[in-house]
């Protein structure tokens, strides 16, 4: 009683700055109680911006991630549970012919169909690393609002029903056998108004007006498979519809809670907290990201800006330095410097003062069995071409392969994870541990690059590139020229080293996995002979010395 007296009063007479510091001493702890780390982080932007990005994530460049959960189950692609909810959709019309009505058969029935029966997490994170990955990541929820692993504050989670198994504490320990750093994706905060298209109904044919089950109570789980689980817990529909939520192309108008977006109430958010800090505890993940605006539930909310304390001081106690990575979109001058910034789908049109990440996928988000049927993945020449891009604009490449619902991949995507492989087995010296030199490239590419917009979504909008495409990397003394294509003529020209007072001289060349070349530096450039034979497939990296200014 004196300690709920004592709450009630600060939280009505102290400034939010001040009850920030207490929570992040943990003098008052959430609402249902996760222990927040002591440390020199506290919940707000200006104590943020005390961070820098450790060493081993701006040399490790390139991460896997597995982008995997329910949603893949009926292997037709992303926002699978909401499109399904979306008369006459895609998704819909599919979820008709597979499963039947929403309103017999929901998402949650769809978790219920989920088992993961075939995965092997040890298999997968090997290859990956064989790839090159330097990190690998794995999907703690999505916008579903199902946990893959075991919360004690969310009972739809993945150890309870569908598969029955703690899917991030397979991914994490198969992450440590392979010495890989762990990062885990929170997807979760977008729940209380994506999920919103659940409260509808067909407004026509034989099920017209009959209610989805998305606003269903544990009462009426009597008899059922869910018996003793309430729906709301999931589906978290309890609550009047955002502005617009009749119109399926709201949501983008609704991510950043304004535009008349459903405000989530405090037990929603609290809830999100305690999920996301028990998640950070037990499994100890040194990068975490987040599919939102800045942080999740912000500015509603502030329980981002717990989490990314909480991270970077639990980092601290653990490493006697802080050695965590979080990720956020759309960030803003301040918030770039308070987490690294990710850009979905896109890429930097420079090179960025502060270290970044792109994220994309070789497909679709979710398992979508079309884009196998129809041999639509991204080619490992594409990746390639991305991944040189992203790191001489000083940023990471994180790659989804989308996985099945039963835990496998499929063999044109283990084709290309494969290839890419072999290109790092050659290339990677041009890739870890480097930094961005003067220029990140040069080409006819960069004549029609084409602007951020939104989250990113630039990917694949400019011109193709071709042999005269150059990415530059650097590392010590050594200047990296990614070429990305094979010169016809067998003669590389790279016109950035033209012999002039401001070029260095250039003492040797190599083309990595050959030997030393012939070249001439000249007015035009530095040019350099080539083998008959490339090396490798996809780019072609030379190795010069003595350029550095």
């Amino acid at each position: 009683m004196q300690r709920r007296t004592l709450i009630k009063g600060l939280a009505t007479g102290l400034s939010s700055l001040y009850l920030s510091n207490l929570y992040a001493r943990n003098l008052l702890a959430p609402r249902t109680g996760h222990p927040m780390a002591a440390g020199p982080f506290k919940p707000s932007w200006d104590s943020l911006e005390q961070y820098q990005v450790p060493e081993w994530f701006r040399d490790a460049k390139f991460g896997i991630w597995a982008h995997w959960g329910p949603q893949c189950q009926p292997e037709h692609g992303d926002w699978y549970a909401r499109g399904m909810y979306q008369e006459g959709s895609d998704h819909y019309k599919y979820h008709l012919q597979k499963y039947g009505h929403p309103s017999k058969f929901g998402f949650k029935d769809v978790i219920n169909e989920w088992k993961a029966e075939n995965w092997d997490p040890q298999e997968l994170v090997a290859l990956y690393k064989k790839a090159g990955a330097r990190y690998f990541m794995a999907m703690a929820n999505h916008h579903d609002n199902f946990d893959l692993y075991n919360s004690k504050y969310q009972p739809w989670n993945a150890t309870k029903l569908g598969p029955k198994k703690d899917i991030i504490g397979g991914w994490a320990k198969a992450a440590k056998e392979q010495d890989l750093p762990f990062g885990v994706t929170v997807h979760a905060s977008h729940a209380w108004t994506w999920y919103e298209v659940a409260q509808r109904s067909d407004k026509s044919g034989p099920y017209a007006g009959v209610p989805y089950d998305g606003k269903l109570t544990k009462a009426a789980g009597s008899n059922k498979w869910w018996n003793g689980y309430d729906p709301q817990q999931l589906y978290a529909q309890n609550h009047a519809l955002s502005k617009d939520s009749l119109n399926d192309n709201s949501m983008s108008d609704h991510w950043y809670w304004g535009n008349g977006a459903s405000v989530p109430d405090k037990a929603y958010c609290d809830k999100f907290l305690n999920r996301t800090l028990e998640l950070i505890d037990k499994y100890g993940p040194e990068l975490v990201y987040f599919d939102d605006n800045a942080l999740p539930l912000w500015p509603v909310s502030d329980a981002g800006l717990k989490i990314a304390a909480h991270l970077y001081n639990t980092s601290i106690k653990k490493h006697g330095k802080l050695q965590a990575a979080l990720f956020g979109k759309m960030l803003n001058e301040q918030q770039r410097k308070c987490m690294v910034w990710d850009i979905e789908r896109g890429q930097s049109n420079q090179i960025e003062p502060l270290p970044w990440q792109t994220d994309t996928c070789i497909g679709g988000w979710h398992y979508d069995r079309r884009v196998f049927d129809n041999k639509g993945y991204k080619s490992a020449k594409t990746v390639v071409h991305t991944l040189a891009d992203v790191v001489s604009k000083n940023g990471n490449l994180l790659l989804n392969i989308p996985v099945r619902g039963d835990g496998t991949i499929d063999s044109e995507e283990r084709t290309v994870v494969e290839e890419v492989a072999a290109w790092m087995q050659v290339n990677s010296e041009a890739i870890y541990g480097t930094r961005p030199w003067k220029v990140f490239g040069e080409g006819p590419a960069m004549e029609s690059v084409v602007a951020l917009s939104a989250q990113g979504f630039n990917e694949g909008k400019g011109k193709p590139f071709e042999a005269a495409d150059i990415r530059f990397t650097t590392k010590g003394k050594t200047l990296y020229a990614v070429m990305l294509g094979w010169p016809e003529d067998k003669t590389a020209l790279v016109k950035t080293l033209a012999a002039n007072d401001q070029t260095g001289k250039v003492s040797r060349v190599n083309l990595l996995g050959n030997d030393s070349l012939n070249f001439q530096q000249t007015a035009e450039g530095l040019k350099v002979q080539l083998p008959e034979q490339p090396p490798c497939k996809n780019a072609f990296v030379l190795k010069i010395e003595g350029a550095i200014v």
